[in-house]
């Protein structure tokens, strides 16, 4: 009898919402998609939705890309784990791939953002204890970031609401003022082992860090003897125009972590490092099970192979700048709803007059079959895939602009 009222509620649940078998950890949308083509995602009922998502950054040749599907039926056929305990050919050969294409010396792959981002606050603080400073092991961070959802990634933030109810923050993070340069040399102490930024702050708000900022990080790391630290998962593999963002800064740095549009949409992160910095991660000091399987690898070669093409990151430079026009209309058209458009390549925000919250145009835009990410500072994330075409675009600023129409009339 259990087991009917079990298939009963879940049945019942397909029509009135979220399946209650599923943990409510998130307020999602009323929406189910079947399938997806490129930019688009189509429900069960045939309804079709431009997705300005991309899965939070990491569809970024969109979905269903079929060069990746072949590349991923491919290796399915061959082999699928073997563990870390052996060599892995694809894992090699994008390992070398993105240090030719990069700063870095070696990669460590893992599965997600926020594995990549505990693996590189492990790699500074072994960095320094195998030079002789075991005590330089704390982490200058900032506030407004975000590094991902474990205990440490998240007491890295520092963000009170996502860690409310958590107990004690995990130790080791001093949290500093977003871009005060005096603020950030005055906080390093003789226990500091690296700086932690992110060259665009994507769940904070799209808060874009200037070139000359990051220089100056880079100064004050060489300076100090400590290392710098990138969080590039939301930012890397093209999407802000380059293939990464510290590339516009004209620094490097000593340690990055990837994942989301490395993997085209596959579970796949990375840290990336110079030699140097990575020479307290000796065998037994960190490890994955799944990371740099031969199925992700063999996905995230297959994204390398289009975005490194030549001419597609000089395109999506090209469509920013037309999208960044076209969310310049927008907020002149809606002055009153808008209070400031936010452009780093394809990674937008649309910062909203406190009157309106974010959560009100994410929901209003998919009234509009246009989906859209809400961010922290009360923005709206426009993050489209990197090959989205120019005819998609001005189909999307349409339905944004009914959106905030719409909600205008609502508000008044």
């Amino acid at each position: 009898m259990a087991e009917v009222k079990a298939a009963s509620a879940i049945v019942a649940s397909e029509v009135s919402g979220p399946s209650p078998a599923v943990m409510g950890t998130y307020a999602r949308l009323n929406l189910i998609f079947e399938r997806g083509e490129g930019s688009w995602l189509i429900t069960e009922n045939n309804e079709r939705y431009l997705d300005f998502g991309s899965g939070v950054a990491v569809n970024a040749l969109g979905h269903a890309h079929p060069y990746l599907i072949e590349a991923l039926k491919s290796q399915a056929d061959k082999l699928w784990h073997t563990s870390n305990l052996y060599r892995v050919g694809e894992q090699e050969r994008l390992a070398e791939r993105l240090c030719a294409a990069t700063f870095a010396d070696n990669v460590f792959f893992c599965n997600s953002g926020a594995e990549a981002c505990e693996g590189v606050i492990k790699a500074a603080r072994r960095y320094h204890y195998v030079k002789g400073n075991p005590e330089r092991w704390r982490i200058i961070t900032f506030e407004g970031a975000f590094h991902g959802r474990t205990l440490a990634t998240l007491s890295a933030a520092g963000n009170p609401k996502h860690l409310e109810g958590f107990g004690e923050a995990a130790d080791g993070f001093d949290h500093l003022p977003f871009a005060d340069h005096d603020a950030i040399e005055a906080a390093i102490t003789p226990r500091t082992a690296a700086i932690m930024i992110e060259p665009v702050q994507g769940e904070g708000g799209v808060r874009v860090v200037p070139p000359q900022c990051l220089q100056g990080l880079r100064e004050l790391c060489d300076k100090h003897e400590i290392l710098l630290i990138l969080d590039e998962v939301q930012t890397g593999v093209g999407r802000t125009g380059t293939l990464f963002a510290y590339e516009q800064a004209g620094i490097t740095p000593d340690l990055m972590a990837v994942a989301k549009g490395i993997g085209g949409g596959f579970p796949l992160g990375a840290i990336l490092s110079t030699e140097d910095a990575a020479s307290g991660l000796q065998p037994g000091t960190h490890g994955s099970t799944f990371g740099g399987n031969p199925l992700a690898t063999a996905v995230g070669n297959a994204v390398l192979d289009i975005v490194l093409e030549p001419g597609f990151l000089e395109d999506v430079s090209r469509k920013s700048g037309l999208l960044r026009q076209r969310l310049a209309e927008i907020e002149d058209q809606f002055a009153d709803l808008v209070a400031e458009v936010r452009v780093a390549g394809l990674l937008c925000g649309l910062k909203l007059h406190n009157r309106i919250a974010s959560s009100d145009l994410v929901a209003a835009s998919a009234n509009e079959h246009l989906l859209t990410v809400g961010a922290g500072d009360n923005v709206v994330r426009i993050l489209p895939p990197l090959n989205v075409s120019e005819d998609e675009i001005s189909d999307g600023i349409a339905r944004l602009h009914q959106a905030l129409f719409r909600l205008r009339k609502d508000t008044l």
